[in-house]
């Protein structure tokens, strides 16, 4: 459970993160925008029914990582999205899988 709560606080840190540290652009633009979805999604993973979400860690781990590449991010915002990113890729593996079989799909309700 503690990666997902982890993973949620680097999502709410990239909310306010274009305030404290000053910068603007698609370096804010980009933070405030994957910075409310990881946050949920690793809120809802920490379920168990639900963790297999914790996965989406990786694609926005990523994003974080190789924008800076695409946008002219400053400085300050490029080592933020870098170091949250690579977090988010790690936390993404840890934390356990699901244990117990949820559902049954379709052949349960038939």
């Amino acid at each position: 459970m503690w990666p997902r709560v982890l993973s949620a606080l680097l999502g709410i840190w990239l909310m306010v993160a274009p305030s404290l540290l000053h910068y603007d652009g698609h370096a804010s633009i980009s933070d405030r925008i994957v910075g409310p979805l990881i946050a949920a999604t690793a809120i809802i993973a920490i379920w168990e029914i639900t963790r297999p979400l914790r996965w989406l860690g990786i694609p926005f781990g990523l994003w974080l990582i190789f924008a800076p590449a695409f946008f002219s991010f400053p400085s300050n915002a490029l080592v933020d999205n870098v170091v949250v990113g690579v977090a988010l890729v790690i936390l993404a593996f840890l934390g356990g899988g699901v244990r117990e079989k949820f559902g049954g799909g379709w052949r349960e309700v038939v």
